[in-house]
């Protein structure tokens, strides 16, 4: 990246997610995914001069952007994390316990989508790389170089849930002997040549035969989802009494866990079958606020990644 400006990013229901958190002018909140501010920026507008935001990303050119406009206002403070890391942050900033709101926006940012030098879209022909933070860990192309057929498949279906996850692995292995993989596009021309030339029909759209394969091999080299399972986990520590969780998904991998996760810390302890009393035990920490929440049409229209997107809201119990 040549400089640090903050991205022309629209923020996915930005509108949805202040009126979720019910932000207060003088609350303390957490944006865990910064990207390039647009949720940051939103919070910032309705705080008051006593109000706080603290927000971490693990991408150095997001933390730069945020460092660029905590420079700006005193009320930001930006770090760079992974949000697994969330209760270390929180404590560090002294805010345990006392957060009003927390914010995740999952997945690639459009800023990241956008840098061919990122690897992350096929759109263009770049690096193959795919790291949040390209100065830590191993890239897709250093994965694919040498990770079996076997081990191939398992996350392409794990995490792409791509029914052709065992064609397009050993397509992936046999090609890799005649050159390395170590581009978008080459990867992806091999993903569709291993593929029935049927299309995906995604809206009115169809979806690129490689766009399962892509996601399924950020989601492996950032291990994204064992990072959300465990920030999830750091939430009620850090909340405040009534402090709202908000969690902006875009594909049923991570919804599915945030809704399991809110679900789950939404009861308290029940009986076993066939047993009258209930045993003793942690009681609910968490409750699910409203329904889940999508993008309008005329949101979709103006920025078309607002069409997967889905709002879960959830508040602390006192």
């Amino acid at each position: 990246m040549t400089n640090v400006h903050v991205h022309t990013h629209t923020p996915v229901l930005l509108a949805e997610v202040i009126d979720g958190l019910q932000v207060q002018a003088d609350g303390i909140y957490m944006d865990c995914t910064f990207g390039r501010g647009g949720h940051t920026r939103g919070l910032l507008e309705k705080l008051g001069p006593r109000g706080r935001v603290v927000a971490i990303d693990r991408d150095p050119q997001a933390v730069a952007a945020g460092r660029a406009l905590a420079a700006e206002d005193p009320r930001l403070s930006v770090e760079q994390a992974n949000f697994d890391g969330i209760a270390g942050v929180a404590a560090a900033h002294q805010v345990a316990g006392r957060l009003n709101g927390v914010l995740f926006d999952l997945g690639v940012s459009s800023p990241q989508l956008d840098d061919i030098t990122r690897g992350f879209s096929f759109q263009d022909d770049g690096p193959l790389d795919m790291r949040m933070d390209q100065s830590a860990g191993e890239s897709a192309a250093q994965w694919l170089a040498k990770a079996g057929d076997e081990e191939i498949a398992g996350v392409l279906r794990n995490y792409g849930e791509e029914r052709h996850a065992r064609r397009i692995a050993r397509a992936i292995v046999a090609q890799r002997v005649e050159a390395p993989i170590e581009t978008t596009r080459r990867l992806a021309d091999i993903v569709a040549g291993a593929q029935p030339r049927t299309g995906r029909r995604h809206g009115a759209r169809l979806k690129h035969p490689a766009t399962r394969t892509f996601q399924a091999i950020r989601i492996h080299i950032n291990a994204e989802l064992e990072a959300l399972d465990a920030a999830l986990d750091q939430v009620p520590g850090i909340l405040a009494a009534e402090g709202r969780l908000a969690v902006i998904s875009f594909h049923s991998l991570e919804d599915r866990r945030v809704k399991r996760f809110i679900r789950a810390r939404s009861r308290g302890p029940t009986a076993p079958r066939g047993m009258p009393v209930v045993p003793p035990g942690a009681p609910a920490e968490l409750r699910s606020v409203g329904r889940p929440i999508r993008a309008g049409e005329d949101e979709v229209r103006s920025n078309p990644r607002a069409r997967s997107a889905v709002l879960r809201i959830a508040a602390r119990r006192p």
